[in-house]
Parts: C-alpha cells; structure tokens; sequence
C-alpha cells in the first residue's frame, strides 16, 4: 500500500489563519502533490462532543463552515475523502480495544492533554471521554492505516501516542496496525500561530482569531488592532520584534514578491525589521502591508466559499459519498484488528471445527 493521509479538524467554529498555516495549506499541496495514493480528511464531530456534549447544535451547525472553509481552501473531492467521524462507528469500536493497551497514568502524562484541560478550566471535572480522546485520535489515524499526519507541533504529541499504541498493538497481536509519522510545516512561523493578541495561541475560545471566511473589513479591523510591542509608544522609538505578532504574521505570509506589490521601498523583511528595530518605522504601516499580504490570500478563498453556499445541498452530498468511503475503508482495518486479537469468532472456521472434535471425542 502507498503513503496515506489522515487529518482533521474539530467542527466547533469556522476554521482561521491557525489552522491554515499549521495544517490546512499543506494539506493542499500535498493533495496536488501526487505523492499520495489516499487522503483522507475528517470532521472530527465526535471529538468536539467530548467537551461540548451539552451544546450538540453548536458542533452540529458547525459541519457544513469547516466542510466549507475545506473547499474553498482547495481540498478536492476528487483527490481527498472528506468525511464525518461520527458517520464511521468503527472507529469508536477500534478505540475501545486500544483502550486496554494505554495506562492512565501515560494519559496523565500526555502534554497536549494537560493543556486543553487547563485552558478548558475543567479542575477535576474532566469528561472521561476528553480525557481519552489521545486513544480515539489513535483509532481515526490508524483505521485508515494512515502514514503521514499533517499537523501542527502542538499535536506530535498525540501522534506519538498513536506511535505507542501501534508498537504494542503489534507487539502483542503481530503486524497489524501502521505507524505514522507527522508532517510539521516547514515554516518555523506556522508551528504555532499566535492569536491577534499576542497569546501564545489562536484560539476560537479566546476570541483572537482571524476566520479564513471574515470579511475584507474585519480582516482590517483585526490586523489593525493586532499586539505588536507595548513600549514602540512613537515611531522614532527602537522596536522588538520577538513577541510582535505583526512580524510573526509576516514571517508565515509574506513573500519577496508583497514587497514589490506593497511595500516597495523595502526590499525584503529583513530590512523591513531591521528598519523598524532601530526605530523610525510606525506600527501603523506595518499593519497595513500585512493587511494587503493576508488581504491577497483570503480573497480567493472567499470568492469560492461564496460559489460553494449556493449549493449546501451539494456539499452534504460530498460528505455523505466521503462517509461511505471512510466507512468501507475502517471496516477492512477493524477485520484485521479483530482477526488478529482473534475475536473473529464466526469466520474462524478453524476454532469451530477444533472444538467440534474435542466435545465429541470427549463423550
């Protein structure tokens, strides 16, 4: 079998510049790549309930703004499968064996998980099924024997996760599951976005986020209030660029060819820096070429999420054809789970004839 993807995303809001640079984009080239036999691309809806059980409209709402901030990406239905997690029960099934193979403790240990449940304020009042959600991410990744995951560093973590409960998978059952490894951008800047207000992270809860689908306007009104560094207070003052998220930004979009368009009295963001380091260089200017790079960018995107809403109908039809191809594919991976933990107990002609024989040589 050739080089698989699986990645996702969590219907819980429209998808921003966040997702964008630590996973979307690339998805996109790797699709057109050619490099890959399969992509598999999920809407992980029954993630999402682990920490929204009590609000189901809100994921549920939710599907059809991520399967659009999809498309108008350029995920492609004929290249990528784009499907529902909750749509495909074999992967719970999966999750609920790989449960027995991870320690509470290990969970416990789990970087990635620690932190959502600080951020989440959840004390001790942790839902069991967030708690474990390492494991069903497990199950998503290794259903579709998926060897490359796309992600952000924030997420290596959990693909390493993954890694342990495929090794002792195997190591107890033989050769079954696929290890995967994660794709990290290779632009140091997208590893981590922060939000427009200097937090470590863009986060929809937080509220500092930059949607894909916003405006012209609030593309505007976000970047022009955007964290830069709180002692530039005049344009004569010498400025930091380690912190100021207007430069973090640029270093993730910004390329040679803006300057010219934009910007042409600077000839690369080296000297763009260098200028406003020394000081003489204002907040305001900076803001509005980042404005014009992210403004170039988005508008194309939103030009073809407008083509995709006349046809929602359209769109629910591509998730339902991605669901049953998601479905058959974990089917065929849960057959050889289940053959190898050998609970396969009706297709195991072999164990039924076996013991035929030892019950009737018995009497």
């Amino acid at each position: 079998m050739g080089k698989v993807i699986l990645t996702g995303d969590r219907p819980t809001g429209k998808l921003h510049l966040g997702h964008y640079v630590g996973s979307l984009r690339q998805r996109v080239e790797l699709q057109n790549s050619g490099e890959f036999e399969k992509i598999f691309i999920m809407i992980a809806d029954a993630q999402a309930l682990t920490d929204n059980a009590d609000n189901p409209e809100k994921v549920r709402q939710n599907i059809i703004e991520v399967a659009l901030d999809y498309l108008s990406c350029g995920i492609d239905p004929t290249k990528a499968t784009i499907f529902i997690q909750s749509m495909v029960p074999e992967l719970t099934e999966l999750a609920f064996y790989y449960m027995n193979l991870v320690t509470v403790a290990r969970l416990e240990r789990n970087p990635t998980v620690k932190t959502e449940i600080v951020m989440r304020e959840f004390g001790k009042s942790i839902p069991v099924g967030f708690y474990t959600y390492p494991i069903s991410q497990a199950s998503d990744i290794t259903a579709f024997r998926a060897t490359t995951v796309p992600a952000g560093a924030d997420q290596e973590p959990m693909i390493e996760q993954t890694r342990e409960i495929v090794h002792k998978f195997n190591s107890i059952y033989g050769e079954t599951l696929v290890e995967p490894e994660i794709k990290l951008p290779s632009n140091c800047a997208c590893m981590r976005l922060p939000g427009t207000d200097g937090k470590a992270k863009m986060s929809k809860s937080l509220g500092n986020c930059i949607y894909l689908s916003d405006t012209a306007e609030d593309l505007r009104k976000k970047v022009m209030s955007m964290y830069t560094d709180p002692n530039h207070i005049r344009v004569e003052d010498p400025g930091c660029i380690d912190g100021n998220c207007v430069f973090t930004y640029l270093d993730a979009f910004s390329r040679p060819e803006h300057f010219d368009a934009y910007l042409p009295d600077y000839a690369s963001l080296d000297e763009l820096k260098a200028h406003y380091q020394r000081g003489g260089l204002g907040d305001v200017k900076v803001k509005k070429f980042l404005y014009a790079v992210l403004q170039e960018m988005l508008e194309p995107i939103r030009a073809r999420r407008k083509e995709y809403e006349q046809d929602i109908e359209g769109v629910y039809e591509i998730l339902k054809k991605g669901c049953e191809v998601a479905r058959a594919e974990a089917a065929e991976t849960l057959d050889m789970v289940r053959r190898a933990m050998k609970i396969n107990y009706f297709e195991d002609t072999e164990l039924i004839r076996q013991q035929s024989e030892m019950y009737k040589s018995a009497k």
